[in-house]
């Protein structure tokens, strides 16, 4: 065996020490060959890497390609620079619109990043009594995917009612068809706000693994219990990092991303959660760790994750460990991406370069020449075209006013709370417009029933405007959120003409948009001009007063019947927990503000 190349006296990551020492490290094709304080190979070429930090490749165990709105290799090209090799992708929102077949178009597009994939458990997210859908995955979908080496695991199962169940449901089949299969597939979950008994009978039926919002309390109950913990950004509060530092939880924490919007891409993926941690107190060497080792452990990915002679030669060099910028990146071996000079010149220092989608590294943003979805991707949202009236509300009983089931969003990350509150009734119409309250109606956009429904928000648009998309958690029924009638309609309907995307509105005119002409949550062009299109998207929603830490997906999880707490399904509003209907009225009230009985 010939080593190819040796990296000289550069800081390595000790992976089972975690921590830096100078080492020299040999590649021999795809792998590493050697690491030791003094390597020297007659003839081989060696590199130095004086004041360099070698780190391995960055995994992500908990994410969704289709959160960026593209596809697999737009996604490999833009996330290979900033360090991340490997990904488990749950492609759970093009399966919710297109099924197996969704899974597949994605699994058969090559891309030099290592993108495995989880199951998807929970399509549509409840059942087709709650919610609709494009399509389902059953157990004869998942025992085909499992037989994929590339499936490693079933993804998050979220249907705690379900889960929870005496009977024999679908879920406990699904987990049973995985257990079944053979290559020891994990089983992650998403139990929000779950603790106590409830907890407990969730990791009993076999859910070990949450990758949802924590705090200090879950993440020690969650650990107590045996739960691996996969953290993502809004996790990375200096809270809830101080009880994984205080405790020592490293070995049961990975750090992942889980969606990563398509403007914040341009920015970093991994990356920056490996970067947020250590803002907020994880020592780096630990945040390395989590976000290398921990999650290859977990996913069973033993040949990869660490520095060592025989494992993948996946491996990032940092300039330092403060910026955590990359200076190269090697994937399989192959360097994948080398920093430009001043000059923006390829400097070539590091080794043969490569493109890391399988053409040359584009500086045009190309879209590939040949078509990566069927011609019926692009022909998916048959909806009605809204008119004026259908943000109408009506009132089935003469009233004066009525007491409303409100959806109170707040600030900070995409939990809901219910909250009740009083509008008045004039000739029979709740006078909604005005009062302060947003308006949500669902379009169902399959054509199978033709639902609208309809829910009230506060904490969303102060201004009077709209915005509308087909990017909805998780069944992406055709979303419209506003102030004023017209502005829905204009939005509703502007969607609609691209089949698909995010379109915001005022004046009765369209002010933003970004298309997603496939399946109504992907875009087919370059990652660039949909992040600048996204991007003008927010700064609409901004001006019309939507305060959230991210308004693209505060909005867009108002219909997921799965997070906390009421939320908006095309047959009405949601209790999640109990998975029970409530009421947009609650209750009609006469003119002294008496509750009027009725009978209906």
């Amino acid at each position: 065996m010939r080593a190819d190349f040796v990296i000289k006296n550069a800081w390595v990551f000790m992976t089972y020490r975690q921590c830096f020492e100078k080492r020299d490290v040999a590649v021999a094709g795809e792998s590493f060959y050697c690491v030791s304080p003094a390597i020297s190979y007659p003839g081989v070429r060696e590199v130095d890497g004086s004041g360099k930090y070698l780190i391995p490749g960055l995994i992500d165990i908990h994410m969704h390609i289709e959160s960026s709105m593209t596809y697999p290799q737009e996604f490999s090209r833009i996330t290979l620079p900033y360090g991340v090799t490997t990904v488990v992708a749950d492609a759970h929102e093009i399966a919710n619109v297109f099924g197996l077949e969704g899974i597949r178009c994605f699994m058969e597009q090559k891309t030099p990043q290592d993108i495995f994939y989880a199951i998807p458990s929970s399509v549509p997210a409840t059942n087709e009594t709650l919610e609709t859908a494009g399509a389902s995955i059953g157990e004869a979908e998942v025992r085909r995917l499992a037989e994929d080496e590339r499936v490693l695991c079933l993804g998050e199962v979220m249907n705690f009612k379900d889960l929870t169940a005496d009977e024999d449901t679908l879920i406990k089949r699904l987990i049973r068809c995985c257990r079944e299969s053979g290559g020891n597939k994990r089983i992650e979950g998403h139990c929000p706000a779950l603790s106590g008994e409830d907890l407990c009978r969730f990791i009993y039926e076999g859910v070990d693994a949450d990758h949802t919002q924590q705090t200090p309390e879950s993440v020690v109950e969650k650990a107590d219990l045996g739960m691996f913990l996969e953290l993502q950004l809004k996790s990375l509060t200096e809270d809830v990092v101080r009880a994984v530092c205080n405790n020592g939880l490293y070995e049961n924490v990975a750090l992942v991303t889980d969606d990563t919007m398509p403007d914040r891409l341009l920015k970093g993926q991994l990356n920056r959660i490996v970067k947020a941690a250590v803002k907020a107190g994880m020592p780096v060497e630990k945040a390395i760790y989590c976000a290398t080792f921990t999650p290859a452990r977990r996913m069973h990915l033993d040949d990869r994750g660490l520095i060592g002679p025989g494992k993948l030669a996946d491996f990032v060099v940092l300039r330092d460990l403060e910026s955590f910028e990359p200076e190269a990146v090697f994937k399989s071996g192959k360097c994948v991406f080398e920093e430009m000079d001043a000059a923006g010149v390829w400097s070539g220092v590091m080794g043969e370069r490569v493109a890391a989608d399988g053409r040359d590294i584009p500086e045009d943003c190309n879209v590939p020449d040949a078509p990566l979805f069927p011609a019926h991707f692009y022909h998916s949202v048959r909806c009605k075209k809204a008119e004026p009236g259908d943000f109408t509300l009506r009132v089935d009983v003469p009233c004066a006013a009525v007491r409303v089931n409100v959806m109170k969003i707040r600030t900070f990350g995409t939990f809901t709370e219910q909250a009740v509150r009083t509008l008045p009734v004039k000739d029979g119409e709740i006078c909604w417009e005005g009062s302060g309250l947003t308006l949500a109606a669902l379009f169902e956009r399959y054509g199978k029933n033709g639902n609208i429904s309809y829910g009230l928000v506060e904490g969303a648009f102060t201004g009077r405007g709209a915005a509308a998309t087909t990017w909805s958690h998780d069944s992406h029924n055709l979303l419209v959120l506003g102030t004023a009638a017209k502005d829905m309609c204009a939005a509703q309907n502007r969607v609609l003409e691209l089949q698909g995307g995010y379109v915001a509105a005022e004046g009765g005119r369209v002010t933003a948009e970004a298309g997603l002409p496939v399946g109504g949550i992907i875009n087919d062009g370059p990652v660039e001009a949909l992040a600048n299109q996204l991007g003008r998207v927010r700064e609409a929603m901004r001006r019309l007063g939507y305060e959230n830490n991210n308004e693209i997906m505060s909005m867009s999880t108002l219909c997921l019947p799965v997070s906390p707490s009421l939320k908006l399904t095309d047959f009405g509003l949601l209790e999640v927990k109990t998975q029970r209907r409530v009421a947009l009225i609650q209750a009609y009230l006469d003119e002294n503000g008496c509750e009027i009985k009725h009978l209906g």
